[in-house]
């Protein structure tokens, strides 16, 4: 941050989220539920009924299962069960995975600036990366991102909880009032940071997945508001 005279602080920790923040994730699940309601054509419920079965099928599934592609295909099986009130067929499962091909085949796509905002502050600042998700998954995006040189340590969890900001900071030795996490989900990025000691840095995406929404305080001083990436530059 910067000191009322526009002088930057000292050195510290800044921690970044990673679907959403650094790359788009969301919109190709969002793609593939679209395609996935098209084929559905339900005979009596819209697509916003549809879509609450399945965003109930998904929490419940998250929660169990953890996050990913393949979770995500076992939501849309499952949420195809619950509406015709009987198994899915073979043909029905392959369907389902042709619709969710391009959710393993599709590239990474960069947030705008995100490369050249990294390589910035690597430069004046210690990065760490902190993702949750399937662990496989979320590496290969990670390999075929091209940023993991800019930081110190990345961790791929599970859930990202206070419990799991609390284990980072004790893990890297870190004073938490010098940490900042960085990302797009009230519910996984700000909130738990914030509950941890940390401060945070909320960078809003339009196609942030519904299940990781949430209030913020607008009164919380320990919130930084930033409209794009890039903008980090002006604070760190």
């Amino acid at each position: 941050m910067e000191h009322a005279t526009g002088q930057r602080r000292d050195a510290q920790v800044l921690v970044f989220d990673a679907d959403d923040t650094l790359w788009e994730n969301n919109v190709l699940f969002e793609r593939v539920i679209h395609d996935y309601l098209d084929w559905l054509d339900h005979p009596t419920l819209d697509r916003v009924e549809i879509r609450k079965v399945l965003d109930d099928v998904e929490r419940a599934n998250a929660a169990v299962h953890g996050y990913g592609s393949k979770v995500f295909l076992r939501s849309l099986g499952e949420c195809l069960e619950r509406l015709r009130e009987r198994p899915t067929t073979d043909a029905e499962r392959r369907e389902i995975d042709l619709l969710a091909e391009a959710l393993v085949a599709h590239r990474v796509e960069l947030m705008p600036g995100v490369a050249e905002t990294l390589d910035a502050l690597a430069g004046r600042h210690r990065l760490l990366l902190l993702t949750k998700g399937d662990l496989a998954e979320q590496q290969r995006k990670l390999d075929a991102s091209g940023l993991l040189h800019h930081f110190h340590a990345a961790h791929i969890v599970r859930e990202k909880d206070a419990e799991t900001y609390r284990w980072l900071v004790g893990e890297h030795d870190i004073d938490p009032a010098d940490a900042w996490m960085i990302g797009n989900s009230p519910r996984s990025d700000i909130l738990p940071a914030r509950a941890a000691g940390m401060r945070a840095v909320f960078i809003p995406n339009e196609n942030t997945w519904v299940l990781e929404h949430d209030d913020l305080d607008p009164t919380d001083t320990g919130v930084l508001r930033l409209a794009t990436f890039p903008d980090l530059l002006r604070h760190f």
